[in-house]
């Protein structure tokens, strides 16, 4: 399959340490890719270079082939999402999170699709709900729904459930899973749990020291 996204010799250097170094690696439309390692390997350094939230020393990042420096950072961080590992939601109404991306650019909100997305992530009746009055879990799928809902290609999944309690993460990566099928998601996963890796991902790319030891099939990898 070709690459939805794909990077090449892409290297961060942060006060003269590389904390993501010369990583190669592609991700099919539709794929999940899990990204394991120890604390500190570079993986969240990794995934924020993917939308340049942070931007590399050195090497490239492509979307579906072209350079991404080439495309609008705004029009990249749509189709490239990202749900970091602490939703950072803004004071005000679930709604208005949900919705802060389209709001932003301009565009019209279509309340029927923010309803129906809302009850997909199991937040029926919760729009006008402060999110100050949310769970952990909650929040985190308002932080997914934020995402999808402005239509992205490829989501940056950042330890979305490490705060979370066992219900709640199964949840969440049911959730996961279904969004996948559904929108036809593809997904960069880092998660410091091997298990979530063997239930929700393709392959495995594991990370030491800001490198890339070994990546393959979660079956292999994670033998």
């Amino acid at each position: 399959m070709a690459a939805k996204l794909a990077t090449e010799r892409l290297t961060r250097e942060v006060d003269g340490v590389r904390v993501v170094d010369s990583v190669s690696l592609s991700v099919a439309g539709g794929e999940v890719l899990g990204i394991i390692g120890p604390s500190g390997a570079g993986k969240s350094s990794f995934l924020r270079l993917l939308n340049r939230l942070d931007e590399p020393t050195d090497g490239t990042v492509s979307l579906d082939g072209t350079d991404y420096r080439e495309i609008p950072p705004r029009e990249l961080r749509r189709r490239v999402g990202y749900v970091p590992q602490r939703p950072a939601l803004r004071p005000g109404t679930v709604r208005e999170n949900v919705t802060v991306g389209p709001r932003l650019r301009g565009e019209p909100v279509d309340d029927d699709r923010v309803e129906t997305l809302l009850a997909r992530v199991d937040l029926a009746g919760y729009s006008d709900r402060s999110v100050g009055d949310l769970s952990g879990g909650e929040s985190q799928r308002v932080a997914i729904a934020r995402s999808v809902l402005n239509r992205p290609e490829v989501l940056l999944l950042d330890e979305p459930t490490s705060s979370l309690d066992a219900g709640s993460e199964a949840r969440v990566e049911e959730l996961l899973a279904d969004l996948r099928a559904e929108f036809d998601l593809t997904y960069v996963l880092v998660t410091h749990d091997r298990e979530q890796a063997r239930r929700l991902a393709d392959r495995v790319a594991v990370f030491e020291d800001g490198r890339v030891a070994t990546v393959g099939p979660v079956r292999e990898v994670l033998a």
